[in-house]
């Protein structure tokens, strides 16, 4: 392992829909974390169980996953570590609701395709790459 990825936060996805579950975990590489895509709601509540969770290292649960109510599972993940929920923008009540079971964060799908380095980076306390330009290489 690198250096820089050893003392590196530790981003743990759960999220059944590959699209998202790439996303983060392409964002959450490029800003250096280390990242683990859980294979299911059993992986997850295994890893809290074995309190595998570093203060720095943050969980990030699709609030859709399949086999156990979003609510609970962001609970439970949020006894053994930060949690940042996603959810659908037009459901106020649930992002209320993962809210008060512990999540720091509830971030609506569409803010993170729009901002997902900056809300990544922000919650792993990780600095945000500068965009690659797009100036042409001029000619010699």
């Amino acid at each position: 392992m690198s250096e820089q990825a050893h003392g590196a936060p530790h981003l743990y996805i759960l999220a059944d829909d590959l699209i998202w579950a790439t996303r983060l975990a392409g964002q959450g590489r490029t800003l250096g974390a280390q990242v683990t895509t859980l294979k299911g709601v059993a992986e997850l509540r295994d890893l809290v169980a074995r309190g595998a969770i570093g203060a720095r290292d943050l969980i990030a649960i699709d609030t859709t996953t399949r086999g156990a109510e979003p609510i609970a599972l962001v609970r439970e993940a949020a006894a053994a570590g930060r949690v940042l929920a996603l959810v659908q923008h037009d459901d106020p009540a649930l992002r209320a609701a993962v809210l008060e079971a512990g999540a720091l964060r509830a971030t609506p799908y569409r803010a993170l395709f729009e901002r997902g380095h900056a809300i990544l980076a922000e919650m792993l306390d990780l600095p945000v790459p500068p965009v690659a330009g797009s100036r042409v290489p001029e000619a010699e």
